[in-house]
């Protein structure tokens, strides 16, 4: 009954994704927009990464989407371009079920698949409500590289911004092909 399958991400799971999101971004700290965008905005950010090569990721249930996982570029500029920044969203009801592990796995992999070299995650209120995120990136062998202290500000309070961090593939060892 708990089992689960992850696949790549289609434009026709964009209502359920935009739902989940809406939830953190009204209720949570993981993200720090204010307000959910709408269906067509987050339809136009799948496009954009999945046009760029960046995996996004579903799990499911039967036709139940639980939760999704993207990577998306670190930042803009081109010596960037080998590392990128990992984003992981599960519905309420699939909290706690090993399914933000199962994600995060089959998102390395695909990065290491498309030769990415490492990934960066930032975790939006790492010492506060997102110790969850913290505590599986550390299982997934991320390192912290920096907490950024009271950089944001939403549900009235000031957030800390939490910096984690693994290699990917070869990591630095090699240059990049």
């Amino acid at each position: 009954m708990n089992a689960f399958a992850i696949r790549d991400g289609r434009p026709d799971d964009i209502p359920v994704i935009t739902t989940i999101y809406a939830d953190a971004v009204r209720h949570g700290t993981a993200s720090w927009e204010l307000e959910p965008p709408s269906p067509g905005e987050m339809q136009r950010r799948f496009e954009a990464l999945v046009a760029d090569g960046y995996p996004y990721l579903v799990a499911h249930r039967s036709q139940d989407i639980l939760g999704y996982a993207y990577a998306g570029p670190y930042r803009p500029r081109p010596a960037y371009r080998h590392t990128v920044e990992d984003s992981i969203y599960l519905a309420r009801q699939a909290q706690g079920m090993g399914i933000g592990r199962a994600l995060l796995t089959a998102l390395i992999a695909a990065c290491e698949a498309r030769g990415f070299r490492q990934m960066v995650a930032v975790i939006g209120d790492g010492n506060g409500a997102s110790q969850a995120s913290r505590r599986l990136h550390e299982q997934a062998g991320f390192e912290l590289i920096g907490i950024a202290k009271s950089v944001g500000y939403k549900h009235g309070r000031w957030l800390d911004q939490m910096l984690m961090q693994r290699a990917l593939g070869e990591g630095n060892d090699t240059p990049p092909g």
